[in-house]
């Protein structure tokens, strides 16, 4: 599961640009999750701002 912490996110498109599912989008100045998220974490690793935090709960 992928949670996003809007307060932190800068919006800077990184995260999009990284997920290989393409489940990540950047719609006007929001970030949202709108596909399928496989939990692998590469979002949260490149995230600059430490915005993403992947866990394996449902």
């Amino acid at each position: 599961m992928l949670r996003i912490n809007r307060d932190k996110c800068g919006y800077c498109g990184t995260c999009v640009a990284v997920c290989p599912e393409d489940a990540l989008e950047l719609i006007d100045a929001y970030l949202s999750l709108e596909g399928e998220c496989i939990a692998c974490g590469i979002c949260a690793r490149v995230c600059p701002l430490g915005a993403l935090e992947v866990s394996n709960e449902e």
